[in-house]
């Protein structure tokens, strides 16, 4: 099973980092994620997250590709919430930067915070999913493109990605794991799955690609985890967050603990048939860990991707 990281990009701007701060910690976190010789490097999609603070994803990819060597980088887009021309133009111009493999993580949001602020009618949001993963692949595939929907004529992009790119589409729901089935080269396990519910949505999305004919590239599912040298220190502060409501999750849909108490609660996933843990580092953190806690947490899940191989 393969260990990657999809590096939270969320950080207040009051803190002693200001602006600076919330770029600052995922660099340090993709260098460690280099050292720790994790499989693939990623970064999430958010909008208007005003007064916090939100590192967007595609300039500062280009940033984090300058450290990072040929294995698979990419990027998480909510398609509803972007013009495909220029979500296919910047996929494009980041894969031709990429040294390795390009990942395309396909969403289609939530928050309606968020739809309103980018003039985009959420409840429209599964059309426009679909149509916009349809106009972006062709447009990668150097095709020239119409869409009624959102009136494109004639469009055509270059560069064009020079070693294709791998789509991995999420979703929780049926509706939404039958398109990664129909769409995608994969579907991607949702962070809030839970060993019980995620054999539940491996089902069905084999019985998906069963329908539709589609042998997936892998089987993604990311997880939220906190790693430390000495497991009690992870479990005081894990457990800390998880009675604070953790998003809204169930503790067996996270991982806490050493390096081989958290491979221990992974590797589960692995025996179902997942492919590719993506890890995302819990938080916030308590200063008493030190600034630097996220990115030993990631050098640290090197220890973990080992006992996982």
């Amino acid at each position: 099973m393969r260990v990657g990281i999809s590096i939270g990009s969320s950080f207040s701007t009051a803190g002693p980092g200001g602006p600076r701060g919330g770029p600052r910690s995922v660099l340090s976190q993709a260098r460690a994620a280099a050292r720790a010789s994790l499989d693939s490097l990623s970064l999430g999609d958010h909008h208007a997250t005003g007064p916090a603070g939100y590192v967007q994803n595609v300039p500062m990819l280009g940033r984090l590709l300058a450290e990072w060597a040929e294995r698979p980088a990419g990027c998480l887009f909510l398609v509803p919430l972007w013009h495909p021309v220029l979500m296919a133009e910047q996929i494009a111009t980041l894969a031709a930067m990429a040294s390795g493999p390009f990942i395309v993580q396909a969403g289609a949001g939530s928050g309606a915070g968020q739809f309103e602020a980018l003039g985009v009618d959420q409840r429209r949001r599964a059309t426009l999913m679909e149509e916009g993963i349809r106009v972006v692949q062709s447009l990668l595939a150097g095709e020239v493109v119409d869409s009624e929907l959102h009136g494109i004529r004639g469009a055509r992009i270059a560069p064009l990605p020079p070693d294709g790119t791998e789509w991995w589409i999420g979703g929780g729901v049926p509706r939404s794991i039958d398109r990664a089935a129909r769409l995608g080269d994969c579907w991607y396990g949702n962070a809030d799955l839970t060993p019980r519910t995620a054999a539940r949505d491996m089902d069905i999305y084999r019985e998906a690609c069963a329908r539709h004919g589609r042998q997936p590239s892998r089987i993604p599912v990311r997880k939220d985890v906190l790693i430390t040298e000495r497991a009690s220190e992870a479990e005081r502060v894990g457990d800390a967050l998880m009675a604070a409501g953790y998003r809204g999750f169930e503790r067996a849909a996270v991982a806490y603990g050493d390096p081989g108490a958290v491979a221990e609660q992974l590797a589960v996933f692995g025996e179902m048939g997942y492919t590719d843990i993506i890890i995302r580092i819990m938080g916030p953190l308590p200063e008493e860990l030190g600034t630097d806690a996220p990115a030993v947490s990631v050098e640290l899940a090197g220890e973990v991707r080992a006992r996982l191989l």
